[in-house]
């Protein structure tokens, strides 16, 4: 009988796993991208709790014409073991919207940017970010 009961509790806590794994690599913060020319902060969507979002929150372009200050870059629903999928990525250099995901690579944060499959695409690789730098501001 305790052979059943051991079986059903290990089945019952296979749905946390993903969710715990996912928790012990967070990809929250802020973080720099590998150019050293903006940092992204990562959270939850402001309209869409459930969705991570990654917003360009300073930018040494800040207050000229190439500023890109406020920019998503990207918005993932899907929380697939640690990352995050069912969304897209947006590059701000060509203004196109790709498919993409994202996730943590040991310290760093790589975000994958691609069509149709993802073979087909280019990671960029944000390394965490403690401050953000003094100046320029975002305003």
């Amino acid at each position: 009988m305790k052979t059943p009961l051991a079986l059903a509790a290990a089945l019952l806590a296979l749905p946390l796993a993903p969710v715990l794994a996912a928790d012990a690599v967070p990809v929250q913060g802020l973080w720099l991208t590998a150019d050293q020319g903006a940092a992204v902060k990562v959270m939850p969507c402001a309209d869409n709790a459930g969705a991570l979002c990654g917003t360009i929150v300073w930018d040494k372009d800040a207050g000229n014409a190439h500023d890109t200050c406020g920019t998503r870059i990207f918005q993932m629903s899907r929380d697939d073991g640690g990352t995050w999928r069912d969304g897209w990525v947006f590059d701000p250099r060509d203004g196109k919207k790709y498919k993409g995901y994202v996730r943590r690579k040991g310290d760093d944060l790589n975000i994958r940017a691609y069509v149709g499959t993802e073979v087909l695409g280019k990671t960029e690789q944000l390394t965490p970010l403690s401050a953000l730098p003094a100046t320029p501001h975002c305003s």
